[in-house]
């Protein structure tokens, strides 16, 4: 289940890093699995609403588009909402990039450390093995410019990296995934904040090699195990 904001939901007419890590568990993955979530859409700026479509490859298939992600939502709304989904929707892995709204709009460092603790301990209540890699605040364009944000973006990392370490256990482990190699903002964003193709592939390549050094899962991003990239759009499969 893909947990994320902004940069995860994406807005009309974007291929979201999401779409990446389906092309690249299809050619890595071996064995079934499912994308898993209660939405499926993107955000539509004229409507202001998650109510687009409108995906740059069409052919991106509707189980595939599954995630929990929102415009403008934060660890603040996810932590109230992640057990239901994952006992709802069976979800055993998340790959979540929250915390920038929440620096930005709703809460500080240490508060937004507290709602990341809420969301874990929900999780577990709804499947105690669950696994789930976590995305570092990635700084954007306000963090460049206004210092006081950016010093909160920093020491929320720095709790982020503490509670990982707290709260991962052998049966339910936690990944504090590595801030996409590369990440330069004009190149990766397309606005100051939000990915790029470019930054589409950085962060699910950041993503993917977390599960790949930790868990074994798929390869290394662009590295082709299963199956080539370009494939038909079918090897999404039940598990």
């Amino acid at each position: 289940m893909f947990v994320g904001d902004s940069m995860t939901i994406g807005s009309t007419g974007d291929f979201t890093w999401r779409y990446r890590m389906w092309q690249h568990l299809n050619a890595t993955f071996d064995g079934p699995y499912r994308i898993v979530g209660p939405r499926h859409t993107l955000h539509d700026p004229a409507e202001g609403a998650p109510t687009s479509s409108a995906y740059a490859d069409p052919g991106f298939p509707d189980e595939a588009r599954r995630h929990l992600a929102g415009w403008g939502e934060g660890w603040l709304h996810m932590a109230p909402l992640i057990g239901d989904m994952v006992r709802r929707h069976d979800a055993d892995t998340l790959l979540v990039s929250l915390g920038l709204i929440d620096l930005g709009f709703y809460t500080n460092a240490e508060q937004t450390a507290e709602n990341v603790r809420r969301f874990v301990d929900g999780a577990r209540e709804a499947a105690p093995h669950i696994r789930a890699v976590l995305m570092p605040v990635i700084p954007n364009v306000r963090a460049a410019v206004d210092t006081a944000f950016g010093a909160e973006c920093e020491r929320f990392n720095e709790l982020l990296a503490k509670a990982v370490a707290d709260l991962s256990t052998p049966g339910s482990p936690l990944l504090l995934a590595s801030e996409p190699d590369g990440w330069e903002t004009d190149r990766a964003t397309y606005d100051g904040t939000h990915p790029s193709e470019w930054g589409e592939r950085l962060l699910a390549g950041a993503f993917a090699g977390a599960m790949h050094q930790a868990w074994g899962v798929g390869a290394p991003y662009g590295v082709p195990h299963r199956v080539p990239y370009g494939a038909p759009h079918g090897a999404l499969s039940s598990r």
